[in-house]
């Protein structure tokens, strides 16, 4: 008689339940999920919804930092000997997320390797994405890094299928992302609405025609 076999281990399964060393958990718009200067303690997993990073300084000046989305990770500073957070961390709406315990987080990557090949995937596109931004913010216009920013939160250019429809964000948090002012990011999206390239009248609809202020010299 054949040995009941283990099925294969599936990161994606691993990630879409609660088990030893993690849990899955639900926040509501706004809610904190850690603040900066709390203890590095452990790594997350979006399973579903948007969270925003933001970092304030010491004289009290915040900035957006990241806005992440289904599939992304964050909090991996725990795991490269980061002792306290260096930004906060916010669910912009109703949201999932999986929390792995640091200790669980460091067994799962020395021990699986599906694991490991899903997360440095992530860390490698995140370090492209990071230098992505860096040229855009050096070398851009502030429209063309605004319709950047509205293109990747409606997950144009990531696998899966686009969302067009975008969470709700403030134009205030937009101009933070994007290193201008308020008034700005208002003139810039009201001259999008009238291209075309975004709708409000089922929330803030982002059409891919808007890749043409991305791509034009």
């Amino acid at each position: 008689m054949k040995a009941n076999r283990k099925p294969p281990f599936s990161a994606r399964n691993f990630l879409a339940k609660a088990g030893a060393g993690r849990a899955v958990k639900h926040h509501t718009k706004g809610e904190v999920i850690f603040s900066q200067t709390d203890p590095a303690d452990a790594l997350f997993y979006i399973q579903k919804g948007k969270v925003k990073l933001t970092v304030v300084s010491n004289r009290g000046k915040q900035a957006v930092i990241a806005i992440l989305g289904t599939g992304d990770f964050f909090g991996e500073g725990c795991l490269a000997g980061q002792l306290v957070r260096m930004a906060s961390a916010a669910a912009m709406g109703e949201c999932w997320l999986v929390r792995l315990e640091k200790a669980a987080a460091i067994a799962v990557v020395h021990n699986q390797p599906a694991f490991s090949e899903l997360f440095l995937q992530y860390v490698l596109s995140r370090n492209i994405r990071i230098e992505e931004d860096l040229v855009d913010q050096l070398f851009n216009s502030s429209e063309k890094r605004l319709a950047r920013v509205l293109l990747l939160l409606a997950n144009f250019g990531k696998e899966g299928k686009p969302e067009p429809v975008i969470p709700k964000i403030s134009q205030e948090t937009l101009a933070e992302i994007v290193g201008t002012t308020r008034s700005r990011v208002s003139f810039f999206m009201n001259r999008f609405r009238k291209m075309g390239f975004i709708d409000y009248r089922h929330g803030l609809e982002v059409h891919s025609s808007l890749l043409t202020v991305v791509l034009r010299d």
